[in-house]
């Protein structure tokens, strides 16, 4: 992908994949700014649509999407451009979702809040050099208990498909307190 500062001659054809709109605008807005040609989705039926009209060098993509979650897209995103870089957006950060994204070919995963130029930095950075949490991170700072368990909340939910009722019953949990634990930023390591 073209470095930014490059793309002044020539922009860059970007899905923007987000649910919220008010961020998807202000991100769109900056993006634009720096001569990305950007087309947004709020949902994935939507985002296919798009996938399937236009050939996409980039795409950001929100991980939930209200009740899905983008993952889904990943593929047919590889599958009409490989060379697409593709990077996870996420206010729910979690190790098990970040492998996942990265083994369905996403380059690379960034947890929100994000400013434009982090996404950017993200975009461009290499599965190689990306900062996604791994084993060996993980002993180098032992992990809170509180974060322990948001991590197997995100591994249980990710077995059940996202199924929140199923998800509080393997957890032997009443459902709305997961749901609130779930609405909760994820806590530091």
């Amino acid at each position: 992908m073209p470095e930014a500062n490059a793309m002044n001659e020539e922009s860059t054809n970007l899905l923007l994949v987000e649910d919220d709109e008010v961020f998807a605008r202000v991100i769109a807005r900056a993006l634009e700014q720096r001569h990305y040609a950007v087309s947004h989705s709020s949902d994935s039926e939507n985002a296919l649509a798009l996938i399937e009209s236009q050939r996409f060098d980039a795409a950001i993509l929100d991980l939930n999407l209200g009740s899905e979650t983008s993952l889904s897209l990943i593929e047919p995103l590889k599958q009409h451009n490989p060379q697409i870089r593709i990077l996870i957006l996420t206010g729910y950060a979690s190790i098990a979702t970040a492998v996942e994204a990265i083994k369905l070919g996403a380059d690379n995963y960034l947890a929100k809040p994000a400013d434009t130029e982090e996404i950017l930095s993200a975009l461009s950075t290499s599965k190689n050099q990306a900062q996604t949490p791994t084993a060996d991170t993980a002993k180098l700072e032992p992990m809170s208990v509180r974060r322990l368990e948001w991590e197997h909340i995100q591994k249980v939910l990710k077995e059940n498909d996202g199924n929140i009722s199923a998800t509080a019953r393997q957890l032997k949990m009443h459902r709305r307190t997961l749901q609130r634990k779930l609405q909760k930023r994820p806590v530091a390591r």
